[in-house]
């Protein structure tokens, strides 16, 4: 199997689209929310996760950040965001990564292995501790932090979500 991850820029249209079709189709909240394409072009899209990247998301309050894509020879199997720093929200509730495995492929491990190859890439950039959060009922989520070595922090109850927070300690 030919799993990796790559940046969104390395990612075909063509795979890109029949990634966010099918989510669109299950009428689910798409995770990551970044993976969005809501009216934009494909080319659009690559020119705001460009964006993103840069400290002009500042000025809309939100922090410089980075969408991966996680590939399957040409095949989009899920999609992984990472934030380069936290703000208090993202402290809060949504930490440094969200993650998301499109409908048809979940189950299968990807998104333990997607986590596992992003924090290696964030590791090789310097960061120390990473933080995860997820909601309180998605036992999913909580197992592949769990198995990424997140250690269990707290919960946060927010108006009407509980969010568990785990740290990663990638010095360890």
């Amino acid at each position: 199997m030919g799993l990796k991850i790559v940046k969104y820029n390395k990612v075909p249209e063509s795979g890109y689209l029949d990634y966010i079709s099918e989510w669109e189709l299950s009428e689910e909240i798409i995770v990551p929310m970044a993976s969005s394409r809501g009216d934009a072009s494909f080319q659009e899209l690559l020119t705001r996760w460009a964006v993103d990247e840069t400290d002009e998301v500042y000025k809309k309050g939100f922090v410089p950040s980075t969408l991966y894509f996680l590939v399957d020879k040409k095949k989009v199997l899920g999609a992984i965001h990472f934030r380069h720093e936290l703000n208090d929200d993202l402290l809060c509730r949504g930490g440094h990564i969200g993650y998301g495995i499109r409908p048809s492929e979940r189950g299968n491990g990807y998104a333990s292995k997607m986590l596992l190859m992003l924090l290696g890439l964030v590791e090789a950039k310097g960061y120390e501790k990473i933080l995860i959060t997820c909601d309180e009922g998605n036992m999913a989520s909580a197992k592949t932090i769990e198995n990424a070595n997140g250690i269990f922090c707290d919960k946060i109850e927010l108006e009407v979500e509980t969010t568990l927070r785990y740290w990663i300690d990638l010095d360890s």
